[in-house]
């Protein structure tokens, strides 16, 4: 009944969602941080021709002590609550995903119940963390990983915006793209989460080349 109740909070209301009714200036604004995050020039490597690694170390620029680890590990939660609703057809369908989520349910109703959440989150983490020297850089690439993995979700946003079916073929490819895009969130989750709070740096497939660039 709870899964049931979220899903339907989540996909038949789609006000929580800050990519479907946020206003145009807000999506213009998300559009762009896209193009600056894919489009920037890749920073110039160090004399010694590597770029200056990131470490797990208990002290220094690239820190990852207890603290370090935990906001970083807590940053992945963002883009996979932002992006709940593709998994609307694997959670119904798949009782040990309904399982392995059913501790989230609390946080993601949280989430999802102001329509402006995600999008406070979003500067959040990009003004407060991301461009905060105080952070350390190991917690400021993480910040970037999620919030690069949530911008992409623009992409099948529009697609659904754009493709609807109802029956057929077309609603068999939007399922998978829904699945696809939902299961790739909860890996990232599992995979960034554990690699932050194990100490070590979590690397996610497409988004960590544009994170690096970002971080200065």
């Amino acid at each position: 009944m709870a899964i049931a109740t979220l899903l339907s909070f989540s996909v038949g209301r789609h006000t929580f969602s800050p990519k479907t009714h946020l206003p145009s200036a807000t999506s213009s604004l998300k559009h762009s941080c896209m193009l600056t995050l894919f489009n920037t020039k890749k920073k110039p490597r160090s004399s010694n021709g590597y770029r200056r690694p990131i470490s797990a170390q208990s002290n220094g620029d690239n820190s990852a002590d207890g603290q370090d680890r935990i906001i970083s590990a807590v940053c992945y939660f963002y883009p996979f609550f932002d992006g709940i609703q593709y998994g609307k057809y694997v959670i119904t369908q798949f009782s040990p995903i309904q399982v392995l989520i059913q501790p989230l349910f609390p946080a993601i109703r949280v989430f999802k119940s102001f329509p402006f959440n995600g999008f406070l989150v979003f500067l959040t983490l990009y003004f407060v963390v991301v461009r905060n020297p105080s952070f350390s850089r190991y917690v400021r690439f993480n910040t970037m990983q999620a919030i690069v993995l949530d911008v992409l979700l623009i992409f099948p946003d529009l697609l659904e915006r754009s493709f609807n079916p109802r029956e057929g073929f077309g609603l068999d490819l939007l399922m998978s793209l829904d699945s696809t895009v939902f299961l790739y969130l909860l890996v990232c989750l599992i995979y960034g989460s554990t690699s932050c709070l194990l100490g070590q740096l979590p690397r996610l497939p497409i988004v960590a080349e544009a994170a690096e660039r970002q971080v200065p």
